[in-house]
This record gives C-alpha cells, structure tokens and sequence, in this order.
C-alpha cells in the first residue's frame, strides 16, 4: 500500500500542478518561449524547467487531472511526398479558388520544400487535419512570386514565408491553427530562422497578433486581386 504524503509534500504537489494549469507567458497567450506562473515567477527561475513541467504534467495524471493537450491527438510533424494530393485537397476546401493554391504547384511544393511544411496529422488515422506551407529566403517581404514559384526556397535561408494556414473545417474551434502555429515557431526557432513572415485579411490580424505576429500594414502581395496585411513574428534576432 501506497504511504501517505505529508502535508508538505501534497501542499507543493498541489501548488505546482496549479502553477502548470494556470501558466502564461510573458508577451501573449500564444508565445509559450518563456512560462510564467500565476504569480508570475519564471519556472526557470525557480528552479523547475523542463523537469518541473514533466513532474507536474506526471502528477496530474495520477491525480486524474488533465489539461487535454492536443499533441496526444495529432502528431505534428513535416509532410510526407505521398501527402501531397491530401494537402491539395485540404487548400481547396479551405481558400477560395483565386487565393487557392492549384494542385500542381502544391504537389511541387511538397517535393521542394517538404521540411518547411507541418502538418496535424490524426495519431489513429493519419488522416491530416490541417498543415502549414512556406518556402524559406533571406527576403524580408512577401510576394505574389512566393506563392507561384516553389523554386524560390532557399533550404537555408534565414526567413520563412509562411504560405497557408489551412484547417478542415470539422477540426476548427479546438485551438488546432494555434497550436500549429505554436508547434512551426517553435521548430524555426530551433532552426535559428529570423523572421516569420506572413499575409492575412484584415479579419485575421487579431488573430495572428494572438499568435505572436505584429501587424506591418498592407502588403505589397496582392494575391488573388485581394487586399492584404503583412504580419511578422521576429524569432532571433
């Protein structure tokens, strides 16, 4: 039989599973870089990092308690060469025909850029859910020509031009887009990248700043005959 905690030890059992569920970061909800406990005292400051975030991740299993993360459900991951016509199907069903890319040049994307892809691929089907596209370059700027010219990716330029955020539509209202987002930031972090640069309608700049990007004003994109707002999210300076 399991012997009884003290009282001191279930008191800092309790107060660190509380400051894991109640965490936060230092600039928006969506940019987890730096965690920031209820208090706001850094995990790292107090000694927790990463083996913090795994006791407290453990004890709430044990305790029955679970912040339902969505990475036990998807795997996030690049695509795969065989993923193309999904991924093609997947655009079509989420962008209009004159902001759609076509099915020929995604497949081309695929084949040129496949690491700059990430995908949310169901860990029981492996049916994909959504994906992220870009080509990365040493440009600072978005153009028409990114979206036509998959040839453009320069494996190790130091920006990404992120090209689509697409999610099925039986997927959307879970927080899927952001932890995608999360998930391709992070990873281009880890790869030393600048800058992140993206175009979105003026309908979605709330929610891009929600995901860490600052609003640059219109850009000189004009895909698909649309207006559009220039967003980058600065990883390294």
């Amino acid at each position: 039989m399991e012997s009884k905690k003290s009282y001191e030890q279930s008191l800092e059992e309790l107060s660190l599973m509380l400051m894991y569920l109640t965490r936060t970061q230092d600039n928006n909800e969506f940019c987890r870089y730096r965690e920031l406990s209820w208090k706001g005292y850094d995990f790292d400051t107090m000694g927790r990092m990463e083996e913090g975030r795994s006791r407290a991740q453990d004890l709430l299993k044990q305790y029955g308690f679970s912040d339902k993360p969505l990475t036990e459900r998807f795997e996030f991951r690049p695509i795969l060469p065989e993923e193309a016509d999904q991924a093609a199907e997947i655009e079509r069903i989420c962008f209009p025909p004159n902001e759609a890319c076509s099915e020929d040049i995604m497949r081309e994307r695929v084949r040129t850029a496949p690491d700059v892809f990430l995908v949310a691929a169901e860990r029981q089907t492996g049916k994909l859910a959504g994906f992220i596209d870009g080509l990365a370059t040493d440009e600072y700027s978005l153009r028409d020509e990114f979206y036509t010219q998959p040839e453009l990716h320069n494996p190790d330029g130091k920006n990404v031009m992120i090209l689509g955020l697409d999610v099925l539509p039986e997927y959307r209202g879970e927080g899927l887009a952001r932890e995608m987002m999360y998930q391709y930031l992070r990873r281009e972090w880890d790869r030393d990248r600048k800058w992140i640069i993206l175009t979105c309608l003026k309908s979605k700049i709330k929610m891009y700043e929600k995901m860490g990007f600052q609003n640059r004003g219109i850009s000189d994109s004009a895909w698909g005959k649309e207006q559009w707002y220039e967003m980058t999210c600065v990883l390294n300076i």
